[in-house]
């Protein structure tokens, strides 16, 4: 099965917005897959920050809550993370991630899209 593959990152100042992008074909909703953001920022441990599941439930990490927004397009097994006012402390490696549905442990990730947030 091929990984999520991410596109969208890049720098960006701080209040801005980027839309990142995720093709999820390889891990896609009509076999029961479910999908979120993950990042890793330098010198912290690996956060999950968004997760949609196929009923459209969103969950999301205290830290991008109202700023973040996760959707997917269930057609073509594409997932988006919107992010808003972006902070400096953003800056990380994003990936997205595959997980089946009836459990909450992600099993795949992407190779990564880099978000730089400048002061």
């Amino acid at each position: 099965q091929a990984p999520p593959k991410e596109s969208g990152g890049g720098p960006v100042e701080a209040g801005g917005s980027l839309l990142l992008s995720c093709s999820a074909s390889g891990y896609p909703t009509k076999w029961a897959y479910c999908h979120g953001w993950v990042r890793q920022r330098q010198g912290y441990e690996r956060e999950e920050i968004a997760d949609i599941d196929n009923a459209q439930q969103t969950t999301y990490a205290d830290s991008v809550r109202g700023r973040f927004t996760i959707t997917k397009d269930y057609v073509k097994d594409m997932v988006y993370l919107r992010m808003t006012n972006l902070k400096p402390e953003d800056t990380a490696m994003y990936y997205c991630a595959a997980r089946r549905c009836r459990e909450r442990t992600y099993i795949r990730w992407g190779q990564g899209t880099q978000v730089t947030v400048s002061p």
